[in-house]
Order: structure tokens, then sequence, then C-alpha cells
């Protein structure tokens, strides 16, 4: 745990003679653990230029309202000629949340208790552990396809009681990540929130997701991936963020996972997103698994209709006419691709009751330890 406060060095604050001050080892050695042990840092005030590095190559930022970060404080920007602003105006914590830089915003009183949480989930398996009821699972996943719906209760429900940490909630909330316990064991938990871009995968999802992997991988976490996507965010908009590069992070990331990964679609599955979600393909993790009500395919169902069928859409003269071939076009194709569909065709493995889904996942995952995959590789993990 590093408590990261304080502007920077000050020049000329020494007691040996110094002319750069650029040889300094702290840096190089601080980093140099990534990967290796786990590293939390704490800010709780302003925190700038090398105490902010520290604070960025950490594995995992915990701040309070009065942090304030930045790669130069006020009078770093004044002396660079760039006007005169307070401490608290170079990087508050709203800024912070949003923009990914801090993972756990909490209370000034709970912070030192917020560090020790997190820094529990890297110290081994707990020996006891409550069962929350299963049976919510359910009734969780609406059926509709356009209804939104809450995702932290299913993963609350899915692990131990009161062991799930969600990490930077409000950047990409499109995509959600956590780290919590099954049955003692800490897990890494990935999942499409549907209440922010119906779940498509952004470029800061990707970001945010294919960090979160590097994570869990350098130490030993698996990973359960809750998917219910539509796919990539696509258009001229989204293509502006570099969004090819970026969620392209998603599949390189998973591809090279070391621990297992447990896939579960709860509703939809649909293109490149879903297989992002599953590291890339159906087969890549240990096992993938599908709630009764999903539903996979190369691409959302209607809009599949739409583009296969063009031409034969094209010839139907009156609009209602054609709008119900669409629906009885698009109703066909939904029951072709349903879960039980597609796992008859070896595509998943398993279709399985939610209420099940916690006892399978601990299955899984006590089977991979008997085979020693849940050793951690040790790969540094990008700041990013």
């Amino acid at each position: 745990m590093f408590f990261a406060a304080g502007g920077g060095g000050r020049p000329g604050d020494t007691d040996i003679p110094l002319v750069s001050a650029l040889d300094v080892t702290t840096f190089a050695a601080w980093a140099r653990l990534s990967g290796r042990v786990p590293r939390i840092a704490v800010v709780e005030g302003p925190c700038f230029a090398g105490n902010a590095v520290v604070a960025g190559c950490s594995d995992l930022v915990v701040a309070t309202p009065r942090a304030s970060l930045g790669m130069g404080g006020p009078a770093m920007i004044a002396g660079g000629g760039l006007g005169e602003v307070s401490a608290a105006e170079v990087g508050p914590l709203d800024v912070m949340t949003a923009n990914g830089v801090v993972d756990v915003a909490v209370d000034e009183d709970d912070a030192v208790e917020a560090a020790r949480a997190l820094i529990g989930y890297f110290l081994g398996d707990e020996d006891s552990w409550e069962v929350p009821d299963q049976t919510p699972l359910r009734e969780a996943v609406p059926d509709g396809e356009r209804t939104s719906y809450e995702l932290v209760p299913v993963v609350e429900t899915i692990c131990d009681e009161g062991t799930v940490t969600e990490l930077r909630p409000d950047f990409a909330p499109e995509l959600l990540t956590a780290l919590g316990r099954i049955e003692g064991r800490t897990v890494g938990v990935i999942g499409n929130d549907t209440r922010h871009l119906a779940g498509a995968i952004t470029a800061d999802a990707g970001d945010k997701a294919a960090r979160f992997l590097q994570l869990c991988d350098a130490h030993g976490f698996p990973v359960v991936s809750l998917v219910d996507t539509p796919g990539m965010m696509v258009g001229p908009d989204a293509e502006r963020t570099g969004l090819v590069r970026h969620t392209s992070r998603l599949l390189v990331a998973g591809a090279r996972l070391q621990v297992p990964m447990i896939g579960v679609v709860l509703r939809r599955g649909y293109g490149l997103g879903a297989q992002a979600m599953l590291g890339g393909s159906t087969h890549q993790p240990l096992m993938t698994l599908a709630w009764p009500g999903a539903h996979l395919g190369a691409m959302g169902l209607e809009g599949a209709v739409r583009l296969s069928m063009r031409r034969e859409l094209e010839a139907i003269e009156d609009e209602a006419e054609r709008e119900q071939q669409v629906r009885e076009l698009t109703a066909y194709a939904q029951a072709h691709s349903a879960a039980l569909n597609v796992a008859r065709h070896f595509e998943i493995d398993d279709v399985i009751d939610p209420a099940e889904t916690r006892q399978v996942v601990a299955a899984l995952l006590a089977a991979a330890a008997r085979d020693g995959r849940l050793v951690g590789s040790g790969r540094p993990v990008d700041t990013w």
C-alpha cells in the first residue's frame, strides 16, 4: 500500500549535490513490481508529478473527495505559462473517476479500509463464506432484448455475500469490472451493463476490460464473463475514438489469458463483441454457458434479417407487409439462434438454470485449481 501525496520533487531540496536529478531509481523500481506483487495507491489530497506517477503505476488507485491528481501541480502549471489554478482544480475526484484514473472512490474515513479490502483479494482464499439466495437470478434478466437491467445485483448474487468491489464504475459504465469471491476464491468479473449503450463495447470499454484481464491474469484470478451485448459499438462517431485499436485490445488480452475464463451468456451474445467478451471465441473459455433465454449470432437478429434479405424486402412495395415480413423472419432467426439450438450444434457447452450458475462456476474453478491452472502469469499490467 502506498500513500501517494504531495507536489513532487522540489528543486534544490536535497542534501547531496545534484544537477538533473533524473538518475533516481524510485520509479523504475516501483514499476518493475507490476504483475509481481499487488500495489495499491491511496490518494487523500493533492498528488502531483512524481507522486502522481507512483499512483499511476499502481495496480489499483483508491481516492477520496479531497484528492486531486495531475502530472503537474499549480506551480508547474503557472511556470509553464498555462495560468493560475488551485490544487483542487487540477484533477479533482469527479474528473479522475470519469476518466478511469481512480478505481475506487470512497469517503475520507474509509480510504484505508477500502485499500485493505482490495489487498485482501490478493492474499489467497478465505475459509468461510455466505451464499446468497440464487433464485432471484431466474428473474434477473428481462425477456425483451430492448429492456435494460442492473448487472451489479447479478454479480453480487453469484459471488459470496458482501465480497464484490466494482472498479472504475464511472468510466465506460457499459462494461462492468469487479473483484469478488466464489467459495472463498478471488475471481474477476466482467460484464455488459445494458443500461449504458445497450451494453455495446466502446473504445473505453475495450481499454477498461483489457487492462482488467491483464490484472487478473498476472495475479491468478480466474475470470467470469457475463455476456449481454449487441456487439461492438459502430458508427462514424465511435470510429473517431480509435475503436478498431482499442476494442482489439480486449481480444488480445483474452487470447493471452493463462487463468481460466468462464463465459455465461445472460441474454444476447452477438457479433465480435460477444467473441471479445469470451476471449475470442465461444470455445476459448474453459466453458461457455448460457441461460435459457439467451440468443447468439453474428449480429443483432433484426439487423441480420434486413441485411441478408435486403433485395427480397425491397421487392415488397407495401410497407406494412414488408415490416410484417421482417417480424416473421426475425422470429424465425430468433428461434434458430436460441441458446439450446446453439448448444445442439456444440458451439457452446451447456444451457443452465440461472440459479445454478454459481454452483457450476464454483465446480469448474475447483477443477481448474486441481489442474494447477490458477497460477498467475506474473506479466506486467498496463497502466491503462
